[in-house]
């Protein structure tokens, strides 16, 4: 064996290796995806995502995942190519008649599908969580209350005003006594009012959060932030730590037919690479033999069809149902 071969076989079989991660890892994410079907207003799924953005281990995990994606692509793409430029342009006489699977034909095409689908859903989720995409957020109750919000959002409910309306009246008071105070009081004034017109702000917001049915049924999370609103609690709140809001946004997502087709024709073309994925992985780490061929066939197309319905009733039921 030529060092050339010895290094297309490492390749070969690293991108098994790496298929194999991420066959389990997408099981993994259909399990998590069928929590938004539970009828507790987000509360598993939420609970989840806290857990997945705050714990360390999982942002490790992240970075590793991510490598895995694009180590597997780019192997793959190189050994593509590398197979085409090794046959030379001269092409087989005849067609071939040898049974290779449909799926084993299609791999790299669907791999280039699912790649392009992938972009968009970290558009739409991932690059969300890494404030590079404006997304809805939420953030808990606690985190955005203290007795200074609450006197604001009291005195605006007691008067029928917003709670800036009525710092609007107490600044306009201060401002008779500014002329008569020294540069370091207006200055420790001025500094005070800031302070406050944002715990104004953040009593205006829990007003309209109360209003607009955004508190969770166990009242511990206000959810469907805005990107405006989300800056407000961070500039009120140092430790407001406002979180994307994964829930909402996966049943707004589907909540429109067209968004919800695209995602259902991506888990179709993931079944053919994934219906061929697993035994072809089996086949290059040497694990196939002829006495469970058969079995390892079989098992690679249920396997793909338990992860992908998994994946498709999300968009189904929240659709139709939810």
């Amino acid at each position: 064996m030529n060092l050339q071969n010895f290094h297309s076989i490492t390749k070969k079989i690293t991108v098994a290796l790496l298929g194999g991660f991420l066959l389990i890892f997408v099981l993994f994410h259909a399990c998590a995806n069928l929590c938004i079907l539970r009828n507790d207003d987000g509360a598993w799924y939420s609970a989840f995502c806290h857990f997945m953005g705050t714990n360390y281990i999982i942002k490790v995990f992240e970075v590793i995942l991510m490598l895995t994606v694009l180590l597997h692509i780019c192997l793959t793409v190189w050994l593509y190519f590398t197979n085409r430029a090794a046959r030379g342009p001269v092409r087989y006489k005849h067609a071939s008649r040898t049974k290779t699977h449909t799926g084993s034909k299609l791999m790299i095409w669907t791999g280039i599908l699912i790649l392009a689908a992938l972009v968009c859903h970290f558009c739409d989720f991932y690059f969300v969580k890494m404030d590079l995409v404006e997304g809805k957020y939420m953030v808990k109750t606690e985190a955005v209350s203290d007795p200074q919000v609450n006197m604001l959002k009291e005195a605006a409910a007691h008067y029928h005003a917003t709670a800036n309306e009525i710092l609007d009246m107490e600044e306009a008071q201060m401002q008779q006594y500014a002329a008569q105070a020294s540069p370091d009081q207006m200055a420790q004034i001025t500094d005070e009012l800031t302070k406050m017109r944002a715990k104004a702000s953040a009593a205006d917001f829990m007003l309209k959060a109360e209003q607009n049915d955004m508190i969770t049924e166990d009242g511990k999370w206000i959810k469907k932030i805005s990107k405006e609103d989300k800056e407000m609690l961070e500039t009120a709140f140092a430790d407001a730590d406002v979180e994307p809001d994964f829930y909402n946004m996966a049943r707004e997502k589907f909540k429109q037919p067209l968004i919800a087709i695209l995602y259902l024709i991506f888990f179709v073309v993931l079944w053919f690479h994934m219906r061929h994925a697993l035994p072809s992985a089996f086949q290059t780490l040497g694990l196939n033999n002829y006495k469970y061929n058969k079995a390892l066939d079989i098992f690679g197309e249920v396997y793909a069809w338990m992860v992908c319905l998994m994946f498709a009733a999300v968009p189904i039921v929240v659709m139709f149902l939810l």
